[in-house]
C-alpha cells in the first residue's frame, strides 16, 4: 500500500521530513500546506511537489492524505492534528508534542477515539547511536542502569536561533517553556528511556547567562537548564547549554557492569569497561583500549558515508519508516502513548518549577 502523505506547516523542520519521505518508495506527498501561501509554493516547487494550499480543510477534503506531518510550531498542534485525525488520517507530530500534558491527553485521547495513529517526532531517539546502545543495553554490556547524564547544546547564533532572537514576536516567546520547550525533548528522553517510574521525581533549575540587551521579552529568555530526574533505582540528569563550546550532544549511561558514553554529533558509541589487570598495567592499557574504540567508531561511519548510509536525518527516516509501518500492519506506534504522556508530563513540572523559580526573584 503507497500511503499519501501532507505536509502541514512549510519552514526549516519540513525540508527533513519532505526529504527522507521522498527516499521511501512506499510513500509519496500529494500535497503541502501553510498559512502563508507563497511558503507552501517555495516548498511544493523545490521538491516537485503537486499541490499547495493555504487551508488544512481544503487540502484534507481534496486528497483524503492517509498520514499528515505537522510541522507548526506547536501552539496549534492539538487543534490541526484532531483536524487532521477526524479527516481520516494518521497523524505525524514534530516536537513538542502539544503545549502542556492536558493537550497532549486531550490529543492522544482523540487518536483512540477516532482510530488514528499519532507519533511525535523524537528522531534522535532513533538515531543509529541510540539504536546501538539499546543493542549493548539488551546484550547486557551495560547490565542494570544506574544513573544516565544527557548533554544537549544549542547555538543562539546559528539560523534559528539568531532569528528568534531578532524578533521579540517569534512564536518561541509565547511557550511556557519558551526556548526549553522547543528542544528538551531531545534531552529528556534519553533519560527517561532509563527510568521506568510512571512519575519520577523533577528538580530544574534555569538562568540568563546572556547580558540585557533588548529590553523586551528576549531579556527574558532562560538560556542555561538543569534538570535531575530521580526514581526508584536509576537517577539521570539533563542539561542544556547555549553557551558552551563545542555545541556538543551526547549521552553517558552508567551501568553495574559497564559505562558507555554515545556522542550523537560524531556517530560514535564507546564502551569504557572496568580494570581487571594489576594497578599500574591496568591503569597504562585501558587508554589504548579506548583509543582503539574511538578508531573503529571512524572507520564504521567511513564506510556508512561511502555507502551512502551516513545521513543527517537517519533517526528522522527511521522513526517515519516505524511509523507507516505500523500504519500498514495496524500494529502500535513506534513511540508508545504513555511515554509521550509522560514526557509531556515531566516537561509541566520543569516549566512550573523554572517559572516559579523566576518570580520568586523578581
Amino acid at each position: 500500500m503507497k500511503l499519501k502523505i501532507a505536509i502541514v506547516g512549510c519552514g526549516k523542520i519540513a525540508d527533513g521530513h519532505v526529504g527522507e519521505i521522498q527516499k521511501m518508495d512506499d510513500a509519496e506527498i500529494v500535497a503541502v500546506c501553510d498559512l502563508e501561501l507563497l511558503m507552501a509554493e517555495q516548498l511544493a516547487r523545490r521538491f516537485g511537489i503537486a499541490a499547495h494550499y493555504d487551508d488544512l480543510a481544503v487540502m484534507l477534503e481534496t486528497h483524503s492524505p492517509d498520514v499528515v506531518h505537522i510541522t507548526t510550531p506547536p501552539q496549534v498542534h492539538l487543534s490541526l492534528a484532531k483536524q487532521a485525525m477526524d479527516a481520516g488520517a494518521h497523524v505525524y507530530v514534530e516536537k513538542p508534542l502539544t503545549m502542556n500534558l492536558q493537550e497532549s491527553e486531550a490529543l492522544l485521547a482523540h487518536a483512540v477515539q477516532t482510530g488514528r495513529k499519532v507519533t511525535v517526532g523524537h528522531s534522535f531517539f532513533f538515531d543509529p547511536p541510540a539504536l546501538a546502545l539499546r543493542k549493548l543495553v539488551s546484550a547486557g554490556v551495560v547490565g542494570d542502569p544506574v544513573h544516565v547524564e544527557s548533554w544537549f547544546g544549542y547555538n543562539l547564533s546559528g539560523p534559528f536561533g539568531a532569528a528568534m532572537l531578532a524578533d521579540a514576536s517569534h512564536w518561541v516567546h509565547a511557550l511556557p517553556g519558551r526556548l526549553f520547550h522547543n528542544n528538551i525533548d531531545h534531552m529528556l528522553n534519553k533519560v527517561l528511556e532509563f527510568i521506568p517510574d510512571e512519575e519520577p521525581d523533577v528538580l530544574a533549575r534555569a538562568f540568563t547567562r546572556r547580558p540585557e540587551r533588548f529590553g523586551d521579552v528576549r531579556d527574558q529568555l532562560q538560556d542555561e537548564l538543569r534538570v535531575d530526574i530521580s526514581g526508584a533505582t536509576t537517577t539521570g540528569i539533563g542539561t542544556f547549554s547555549s553557551h558552551t563550546q563545542p555545541v556538543a550532544h551526547f549521552m553517558r549511561l552508567y551501568g553495574t557492569e559497564n559505562i558507555v558514553h554515545v556522542d550523537f554529533n560524531i556517530r560514535t558509541v564507546t564502551v569504557e569497561k572496568g580494570v581487571t589487570l594489576p594497578s599500574a598495567i591496568g591503569r597504562l592499557l585501558p587508554s589504548f583500549g579506548r583509543g582503539w574504540a574511538w578508531h573503529r567508531e571512524g572507520w564504521k561511519n567511513v564506510f556508512s558515508f561511502a555507502g551512502s548510509r551516513f545521513q543527517f536525518f537517519a533517526g528522522m527516516n527511521y522513526l517515519i519508516d516505524a511509523f507507516y509501518t505500523s500504519i500498514r500492519n495496524d500494529t502500535d506506534p513506534p513511540i508508545p502513548y504513555w511515554e509521550m504522556r509522560r514526557m509531556s508530563a515531566v516537561l509541566d513540572d520543569v516549566f512550573e518549577q523554572i517559572r516559579a523559580e523566576g518570580e520568586g526573584t523578581s
